[in-house]
């Protein structure tokens, strides 16, 4: 446990960091656009994290996980792993950039209600294959667990692709908002392959050349799982701001969407950690009693630092939107209790779902990804018809509630 604190004090430096940088971006799109920049650059985000999490699919958690445990018998026994891992992405690149080129106007008017914006939707897929690299080298550097080295190229990027975003914003107002939000991955993926290069894991040799069917098989059950995430989580929120456009309008989107960014950025310590230790932890265990036991002993560390943050959010909302937006955000501050209430179930669900992919229970959580994505759609659609703007975050905790109770009852059997 010391060492799960231990990367969790150093990737919560990495995360505060993006934090300041996420604050003072957030701070000057709500300056330069309002409430409705704020709902625009969520789209596009969401957007992004689509995309990206498609592309970065062979090489996230499936490349973390078998790096994790070929490592230590040398580079040449983790080369299938990889080989396939970059077979997939160049699969995917091939079907994803032709096709998000053709129907990029299609996508504008269902994101932007605006076809004039499609050129946002072509950058975007454009630039996707750097994002992979970037992608690609921090899981390598994960599943090794350099945890220093983590840390210093992340503080690296985030400084680099938060200082081009804000030049851009500062230039072009929302113009400049949604181009730094298409191309950052990217960005960050350029600076991790440069400063990678002379890594000896980084020679042609380990990531070029023939592999086995089991490897692509292995990392395909991975990607699918990734994709699965990409397709329903980031679709799942677009359908939502569309929702709460057509019902109560952009600007109400954009109060929303305020919150939610909130909720992103302070949660980003605890996600980091558990990509950066917790799965490959998970992935290294063997018996299903050492990993239900650990399970259980990082849930009783990490829930109560996810439930003393957002209890520190919710007194200092005023001061939050205060300093991170503008007072037309005020009327936010009525949806932060459920919403933070929502984001602690979320984490105790995480601490229980997290094994379906370091065991590689693909079909399991596929299912769940789609079922309970869409469904959170559909409680917003309730949500909002009855209790307005606030039904989205009853939604929200109500969807994470019934999640965490699936995830919890079938541990036993996942870990079998």
């Amino acid at each position: 446990m010391k060492r799960l604190l231990k990367v969790t004090a150093m990737t919560g430096l990495l995360t505060l960091f993006k934090m300041a940088m996420g604050f003072v971006i957030a701070k000057v799109v709500a300056i330069y656009t309002g409430p409705t920049g704020m709902a625009m650059l969520g789209q596009v985000q969401s957007m992004v994290i689509s995309l990206n999490g498609i592309i970065n699919a062979p090489v996230s958690s499936g490349l973390v996980r078998y790096t994790a445990e070929k490592h230590g018998e040398g580079f040449e026994s983790c080369a299938p792993w990889w080989r396939a891992s970059l077979q997939w992405v160049l699969i995917i690149s091939a079907i994803i950039i032709p096709t998000g080129l053709l129907l990029a106007e299609h996508l504008a008017i269902w994101l932007f209600q605006n076809e004039s914006l499609a050129w946002i939707v072509m950058v975007t897929v454009a630039v996707l294959p750097f994002s992979a690299v970037g992608t690609l080298c921090n899981s390598v550097i994960n599943g090794q667990q350099q945890y220093r080295r983590y840390v210093s190229l992340g503080m690296l990027s985030a400084f680099v692709s938060g200082a081009v975003m804000l030049v851009l914003i500062i230039k072009t107002n929302i113009t400049g908002a949604l181009l730094a939000t298409a191309v950052q991955a990217s960005l960050i993926g350029l600076i991790m392959l440069v400063a990678n290069l002379r890594q000896p894991w980084l020679k042609l040799c380990y990531w070029w050349g023939a592999t086995d069917s089991a490897a692509r098989k292995a990392i395909g059950g991975y990607m699918l799982m990734a994709i699965t995430t990409a397709l329903t989580a980031p679709t799942s929120l677009i359908l939502v701001r569309n929702i709460l456009i057509s019902q109560v309008g952009w600007e109400a989107a954009g109060q929303w969407q305020a919150v939610w960014k909130i909720s992103e950025v302070y949660l980003g310590v605890i996600t980091m950690a558990l990509g950066t230790y917790y799965l490959p932890r998970l992935s290294s265990l063997v018996g299903s009693a050492a990993i239900i036991d650990e399970i259980h002993r990082t849930t009783r560390i990490i829930l109560p630092i996810v439930a003393f943050l957002a209890l520190c959010v919710y007194l200092l909302r005023d001061v939050a939107i205060w300093l991170l937006f503008t007072s037309e955000f005020y009327a936010a501050r009525d949806l932060f209790a459920v919403q933070l209430l929502g984001d602690v179930i979320k984490v105790a669900s995480w601490l229980y779902a997290y094994v379906m992919l370091s065991r590689g229970a693909t079909k399991l959580f596929i299912s769940t990804e789609i079922i309970f994505s869409f469904l959170f759609v559909a409680l917003s659609y309730v949500g909002v018809t009855i209790y307005g703007l606030e039904g989205v975050n009853i939604a929200y905790a109500v969807n994470y509630t019934l999640y965490f109770i699936f995830v919890f009852l079938n541990l036993k059997n996942v870990v079998r």
